[in-house]
């Protein structure tokens, strides 16, 4: 049975992610730097639960041994967010980052899935393709695409599978309550009559979190395609339409406010990710 090691496993995408894993009979390691978050996981008692908060990393520790030798691991953990602006993703985060997957790597990692992130491809406007030159107009964007570089770089000196889905929307119970899906459950769940909201008209694509995580998964767990892969929907929509579907989901009468904040000035009006490289992999046997 192979063992996974899944980074940041108590976040958003790792709780699902986790979920998935178990629930295919993959025997699981996770991490995150909160015991107490994770006990609180339904999942707690099915995996083999391992604490490292990155910010106190010890470089003389071998974190592969650490993490009882996995032969898959999914990177996730990513601090700062969402707050993409904040130059802490590049000054503290990346080199954390890069100096554990470092670690793993020189002392014997050799499958490794690290998430990075559409803003990777800055303010590029339509279907994005992962031959597309990446453009990061944001300081998270910029940390991803870097450590990105630095693993293919280190791949040069100790070689190992290095796959790279970039993550587009995702929504789901346990998003961030700041997040435009999170706010409005909470304002259909109080019985709200308006939800205040920008114009509507940006396009993006949208997955339900827990596709993303099984996406991630499948990516993770195929050794034939290797680097850059875009993980959406590939289907572009508006965030307009997108609202008014799931207010038709959840049965919810309420009055959108259209206009009242302004479009977020850290990505383009219009884009999407073009996905015909994972579903080649999606047809991968493993």
């Amino acid at each position: 049975m192979k063992r996974v090691l899944v980074t940041g496993a108590t976040g958003f995408i790792g709780d699902y992610v986790v979920k998935t894993l178990i629930s295919q009979g993959f025997a699981v390691t996770a991490t995150s730097s909160s015991l107490e978050k994770a006990t609180q996981k339904d999942w707690f008692k099915e995996v083999t639960y391992i604490p490292l908060d990155l910010k106190s990393q010890d470089e003389s520790v071998n974190y592969y041994e650490y993490f009882n030798s996995p032969d898959i691991i999914i990177h996730l953990a990513w601090e700062g967010l969402p707050n993409y602006k904040s130059l802490f993703h590049f000054e503290e985060n990346l080199p954390r980052h890069y100096s554990f997957l470092k670690n793993l790597v020189i002392n014997g990692a050799t499958d490794i899935t690290v998430v990075g992130t559409c803003f990777e491809y800055g303010m590029q406007d339509g279907e994005l393709l992962e031959t597309m030159p990446a453009l990061p107009d944001n300081p998270y964007g910029l940390a991803k695409e870097t450590l990105r570089k630095q693993l293919v770089e280190l791949k040069k000196f100790y070689p190992f599978s290095l796959k790279w889905p970039r993550l587009f929307y995702m929504y789901g119970v346990g998003q961030n309550p700041k997040s435009l899906f999170s706010q409005l459950d909470v304002a259909i769940n109080r019985g709200d009559e308006v939800f205040n909201m920008s114009g509507g008209e940006q396009i993006r694509d949208f997955l339900p979190v827990d596709e993303i995580a099984s996406n991630i998964k499948t990516i993770a767990l195929q050794k034939q395609i290797e680097g850059i892969i875009n993980c959406g929907s590939g289907i572009p929509k508006t965030v307009k339409d997108l609202v008014e579907e799931y207010l038709a989901e959840r049965n919810a009468n309420i009055k959108l406010n259209l206009g009242f904040y302004p479009y977020p000035d850290y990505e383009p009006m219009h884009f999407w990710g073009n996905i015909e490289k994972f579903n080649k992999i999606k047809g991968i046997k493993y």
